[in-house]
């Protein structure tokens, strides 16, 4: 049986878990009668760790309190808060850099040699580059997530990608972050549709708009559903191509801020991408190093052959004798 400072670091790993324990459940792992884990919960309840009892299952479950209490992480646990700590005190929302270094400074203090080293070799390993995107206020994404718990309208000021401001109300479903920029996914009130918003280009007005009931969301891929309306949708072209790679290897290459792409098989994959110019599409396709073929539209299979006949005649033997002929 364990010395009781020790037991109560089990029980508390336990509790921690995301399942409501019986006291029979604790009593068996931790190798004492159910009377000891009530004691037990008592006293991690004097500590300030908000054990609240489980009614119907005579069952006990970690909850929220009013005031933090320490928490017992895990070798791997704790190197995935140290690394993404880091993450975020470099990374693309505004307002969390110095709170992430004062809590990195604390973990840091207190880690084991063991890791400690393994963080050591992670950080020398890794370079980081910054971002070349706008960054997001962290007080805007926590509003936003606070309307999305709540059932509440949000309403905001909004700028568009001409620079237009506008007003919007939305009620907010989702935020999607594709890894360069964060999202908004909200049905619009006055449009009546759902619509994808820059969290950079959004300031929320207070207080909230009235409550409202969650509709179902317009795709069960919402990730995939925000990249095609970034990527493609919102375009004067909209270009339909089959790359003789796989999606995996694609999706290396091509972010999901440039297009959507679907696995055909093994060696194939399809990318839906957009742009208001034919040149970029027909640029940046080519610079992926994948063979291709274009489906659609017509005017950019038009606009590869021009080009690709202006290419061949600007690197094709030339006859000087003509050249001198006119001299």
């Amino acid at each position: 049986m364990l010395e009781t400072s020790a037991r109560l670091l089990e029980l508390l790993s336990l509790l921690q878990t995301p399942r409501v324990w019986t006291g029979a459940d604790l009593a068996e792992r931790l190798e004492v009668d159910p009377r000891t884990v009530r004691r037990d919960i008592d006293k991690l309840r004097t500590l300030g760790y908000p054990v609240h009892a489980v009614s119907g299952t005579a069952g006990y479950r970690l909850g929220a309190g009013t005031k933090l209490p320490p928490l017992l992480l895990n070798d791997d646990e704790a190197v995935a808060v140290v690394l993404g700590l880091r993450t975020a005190a470099g990374g693309s929302v505004t307002g969390i850099e110095e709170s992430s270094l004062r809590a990195l400074a604390k973990l840091e203090q207190i880690l084991p040699s063991r890791l400690q080293r393994r963080v050591s070799a992670l950080r020398a390993a890794t370079v980081t580059m910054p971002a070349a995107t706008s960054t997001v206020d962290a007080e805007v994404l926590t509003a936003i997530a606070a309307a999305i718990r709540d059932h509440e309208q949000l309403r905001f000021d909004y700028r568009t990608h001409d620079g237009t401001e506008t007003r919007r109300t939305a009620e907010p479903h989702r935020l999607v972050h594709t890894g360069r920029r964060w999202y908004l996914v909200g049905w619009d009130v006055e449009k009546k549709d759902w619509r994808t918003y820059r969290v950079d280009r959004l300031h929320p007005r207070i207080p909230n708009g009235p409550r409202f009931t969650p509709r179902e969301a317009p795709e069960v891929d919402l990730a995939g559903w925000v990249s095609h309306g970034v990527s493609t949708a919102a375009y004067r072209y909209q270009a339909r191509i089959t790359l003789e790679v796989s999606a995996a290897v694609a999706a290396d290459r091509i972010p999901p801020t440039v297009g959507v792409i679907e696995a055909i098989d093994e060696g194939h994959c399809l990318l839906r991408v957009g742009s208001n110019s034919l040149d970029e599409i027909a640029v940046y396709t080519g610079l992926f190093g994948f063979e291709f073929r274009v489906h659609e539209p017509p005017e950019l299979i038009d606009h590869l052959r021009a080009l690709a006949d202006r290419v061949t005649a600007a690197i094709a033997p030339r006859d000087d004798s003509a050249d001198r002929a006119q001299d």
